[in-house]
């Protein structure tokens, strides 16, 4: 099983940085990449098992995005705590933004923050890294075409005893120009189940490419794959290859950076 724990001499950051081509037009994001829980929490209370299941991050997701980067040769920006602690993917104040409850497990650390414990995990580690999301693609708009966005997620291959099918998803919303294409090509693979818009729906909760493309008319993607294909070292590099492959010709296209509102 691979894990993640960013190279920081023990101390946790709330994101790590990666630097890419400096002509790069193309950030990779990964939200819930980290199962890291910070000393003064306690583990929050949970049992070991616990702190590093799905619950705690996206199995697999920060490799595959490491990979997608160096690939791309873009930059990429990958959230170092739990989301747990804080969910870098959800509106503050949203009750997914600090769950006391996740998956059915029991966050006891979770069960009565106040609002100063929650405004103190948001400077934390909320700000920093959408700062930093903010500060990488202000520096490649400033300096170029308005920059495209590639978020990375994973899912568990069953909820609720329900089998999720899927080998991948593409989530979004109103902007078509990376999803449309990206959807086209993979599914075109026979020997792939693609989901649009599984398992979870771009139009609901997608709160980072909201904020920062979605917003400002920058074309973005998200992609959902499911952790049993990335829970091994074989697996990233599968599927990190893949989605290169898949998006390369997307992002090839010189129209594709244009801040277009949806």
């Amino acid at each position: 099983m691979l894990t993640f724990i960013p190279d920081h001499g023990g101390a946790i950051s709330p994101f790590v940085s990666l630097d890419g081509g400096e002509d790069s037009r193309v950030l990779v994001i990964c939200d819930h990449a980290s199962h890291r829980i910070p000393a003064g929490l306690g583990a929050l209370g949970l049992a070991a098992e616990h702190g590093t299941a799905h619950i705690a991050w996206d199995i697999g997701a920060a490799e595959v995005s490491r990979r997608l980067a160096a690939r791309l040769g873009c930059p990429a920006v990958l959230a170092g705590v739990s989301r747990l602690v804080i969910d870098c993917n959800r509106q503050l104040g949203d009750p997914g933004s600090i769950p006391a409850v996740s998956c059915g497990v029991v966050v006891p650390g979770n069960a009565a923050v106040g609002d100063a414990e929650a405004e103190r995990r948001a400077e934390d580690w909320f700000w920093p890294y959408h700062h930093e999301i903010g500060r990488r693609l202000a520096q490649m708009w400033r300096h170029g075409a308005a920059p495209a966005v590639v978020a990375v997620h994973s899912f568990t291959p069953r909820l609720n005893d329900q089998p999720r099918p899927w080998h991948v998803g593409v989530l979004w919303n109103r902007d078509p120009r990376m999803a449309v294409p990206v959807l086209r090509t993979l599914s075109g693979r026979p020997d792939l189940m693609v989901g649009d818009n599984q398992p979870y729906s771009g139009r609901e909760i997608n709160y980072t490419l909201d904020t920062h493309a979605g917003a400002a008319g920058l074309p973005h993607i998200s992609f959902e794959i499911r952790q049993d294909l990335i829970d091994s070292p074989a697996g990233v590099e599968i599927w990190a290859a893949l989605l290169a492959e898949v998006i390369a010709p997307v992002l090839a296209d010189p129209t594709l950076y244009r801040a277009t509102a949806y």
